[in-house]
């Protein structure tokens, strides 16, 4: 999982910094900077959005996340 989530991120032109269990990350989604952070417990992934603008919904962001690397 976080192979691919590393390929997508820099596919997009982002950074990726992270292993297995814990990272951040940076990436411009629909045009904007958006941060964050994740860990993963087993098979369940969670993301936790630190920095985003404030037009930027969140169910917009989860879709593209989604739409890049499944859920």
């Amino acid at each position: 999982m976080v192979a691919k989530i590393r390929g997508e991120i820099s596919t997009q032109g982002g950074n990726f910094n992270g292993d297995q269990t814990a990272g951040s990350f940076s990436i411009k989604i629909l045009g904007s900077n958006i941060e964050g952070n994740y860990t993963i417990s087993g098979q369940a992934l969670n993301v936790v959005i630190t920095d985003k603008p404030f037009f930027l919904g969140c169910g917009q962001i989860e879709s593209f996340i989604k739409s890049r690397i499944g859920g």
